[in-house]
Parts: structure tokens; C-alpha cells; sequence
């Protein structure tokens, strides 16, 4: 294959007019670059042209949507790209087409893009702010403004691609990956056997709403104020409404209270 044939892949920054982005982002989501990783392991392994990945991905290997996925994948970290057309998988493109580390990979990839990573330490730990606040942000790390919202856009469903906003939907927050005592990582979860725990399956633990809530415990020994701890056992009980079954109502277990001795 010839250079001539292979479409110019170049850096991310965004020309709109006159204002140009200083910092490097993608144009397509966290979920396209993994397909585009995939599609690089299935058109050759490790390794493939760029014109068979295009083929691969049902694209033209010369028009600007194949270049957006090339180049985006690239910003998360997921290939390599040779002028002369060789597209490589990384070692975090191989583990996120690998379905036991796609999880932990999925993360990486997210902060692997200089862009989300600013905003990621920008408002870590604080909700996200409005629409327009967010890309005001946006433009402030260097996105330029013409190209704000489509940053935006990207931004959010990346996120959320990668898990960031499984505990809670209005701010960024990584992804937890579990780690046994022997230091393995259990990135999928396994399915508690119902026959332990009583029967009664043990899994709740694992919901990102339960998750979240013990996170918002103080730690051991710190003072929590009556009040306060009334608050979180009355957030407590309604997460548990939402997660678990019930076979009675409230208004039923209230009148079973008020008629013991």
C-alpha cells in the first residue's frame, strides 16, 4: 500500500475559523474506538492496514469519517498509526477487546484523552455544572468554541461509555474495580451463588446505588450529628426499596410493629 492511498491522519486540535483547540480530544465516542479496536484484531490480529480496517468497518478508507475513527482511537490510547497506513494495537487497545479487562481498559482509554482527564481533576468529587457552564469550561482547557458543544456531546456519552457516571449521574466518578485478597481483579463481577448467603443471593452490595451510599458513611470514630444519621437511614431505606423486593408494604410492617407487646 502506498502513503497516497491512505488518508492523512492528523492531530485532533479543531481549526473553526480563526480559533484552533489547544488540547487534544476526540470526535468520536469512547464505544466507536473500541469498535475500531475490535475491528483492527478481527482485520489482522495485532495489526492491520488501514484500508482493511476500513473494509472491516464498512468505510470508505479515504473519507473523513474513517479518519475521525483512526484519529480517535488513537486518543485513547487504543492503536498506533504509521503514515504508510499500519494500524497497531496498543497494549490498552489489547485489553479493551479483551472481555475479562474491557472494563478496566474502558477507563484507562477515558482518561488516556488529555481533555477528559482536565476535566476529570477539574471537577472531581463536585457535580458537573449546566450545559453551557460546562462548555464554558470546555473552552477555558482549550477547546475552541466553535467546536464547544460537539466536545461536549462526545465528552458526556464517553463517559458514560465508560462507567463514570454509574454512582452517581451528575458528576464524575471512577469506576471502582474490585481486587481480591490475592490482588486478582475482578473486573466482571461473578454472579453470587444463591445458595449462600440463606439463600437469598447477597448480590445488592454490588448496585452502584449501595456502592454510593457507603461511600457517604464517615469513617469510624468521626462525629455524625442524630440528625444527620436520621437522614442517611431515611436515604438508606429508599435505596433499599429500589434494589430489593418486598413481600409486604411499609404501611404493613408499621402495623405489625404497633401491635407486638
Amino acid at each position: 500500500m502506498t502513503a497516497e492511498s491512505v488518508p492523512e491522519i492528523k492531530p485532533a486540535a479543531s481549526q473553526t475559523g480563526n480559533q484552533q483547540s489547544t488540547v487534544d480530544f476526540p470526535y468520536i465516542d469512547l464505544d466507536a474506538a473500541v469498535e475500531t479496536a475490535q475491528g483492527v484484531h478481527s482485520a489482522g490480529g495485532m495489526a492491520c492496514e488501514a484500508e482493511q480496517l476500513a473494509a472491516q468497518l464498512n468505510m470508505e478508507s479515504k473519507g473523513g469519517g474513517f479518519r475521525q475513527r483512526i484519529n480517535g482511537a488513537r486518543i485513547y490510547g487504543l492503536i498506533t498509526y504509521e503514515r504508510g497506513g499500519r494500524i497497531t494495537l496498543t497494549e490498552l487497545g489489547r485489553r479493551v477487546i479483551d472481555g475479562e479487562k474491557e472494563r478496566a481498559a474502558r477507563i484507562d482509554a477515558f482518561l488516556a484523552v488529555e481533555l477528559y482527564g482536565k476535566v476529570y481533576e477539574q471537577f472531581r468529587g463536585s457535580p458537573l455544572p449546566p450545559q453551557a457552564a460546562l462548555e464554558r469550561s470546555l473552552v477555558t482547557l482549550g477547546v475552541g468554541d466553535g467546536v464547544k458543544d460537539k466536545a461536549r456531546q462526545v465528552l458526556m456519552r464517553s463517559a458514560k461509555q465508560a462507567g463514570f457516571f454509574d454512582m452517581a449521574a451528575d458528576r464524575l466518578t471512577k469506576p471502582a474495580i474490585r481486587v481480591d485478597a490475592v490482588g486478582k481483579t475482578d473486573e466482571k463481577p461473578a454472579q453470587e451463588d444463591p445458595k449462600k448467603n440463606g439463600g437469598g443471593g447477597g448480590g445488592g452490595g454490588d448496585h452502584p446505588l449501595i456502592q454510593g451510599l457507603m461511600l457517604t458513611l464517615p469513617k469510624s470514630g468521626e462525629d455524625w450529628e442524630y440528625e444527620e444519621r436520621f437522614n442517611w437511614l431515611n436515604m438508606a431505606n429508599s435505596i433499599f426499596k429500589m434494589v430489593y423486593k418486598a413481600s409486604i408494604s411499609d404501611s404493613d410492617v408499621e402495623v405489625k410493629l404497633m401491635k407486638r407487646p
